[in-house]
């Protein structure tokens, strides 16, 4: 146990759209990762999707719908949505998902999720 600070973990990534695992909770993978340009549309059928955004703004497309999600917010996107995160600028974000769940809903097209 000791503390995870998340400044830090995010000066090491230079990639984008690579979450990173930082640390675990329960059965689930806690992970930053910076935004920029647009993400795939895609799905999770078993699972709620979870962003913070720590730095930045996103923009996240829900089917037929977007919201802005700004600096200290949170969006959940229910499991079986089809949506989309973008940014125009860089942003950094904190997700969580459970172990093993792939970030673009496609094992095949999954970053790896390496442990910083």
């Amino acid at each position: 146990m000791k503390p995870v600070n998340l400044t830090d973990k995010l000066s090491k990534i230079s990639t984008h759209w690579d979450p990173h695992v930082i640390a675990d909770y329960n059965d689930n993978d806690v992970m930053v990762v910076k935004f920029i340009g647009e993400f795939p549309f895609h799905l999770h059928e078993d699972t709620d999707d979870f962003f913070l955004v720590l730095k930045g703004e996103m923009t996240m497309d829900v089917e037929d719908t977007s919201h802005i999600v700004k600096e200290g917010e949170l969006f959940i996107v229910p499991r079986g949505v089809t949506h989309r995160p973008r940014a125009s600028e860089e942003c950094h974000v904190l997700l969580i998902e459970p172990k093993g769940t792939p970030n673009s809903g496609d094992p095949a097209t999954a970053s790896s999720k390496p442990r910083l």
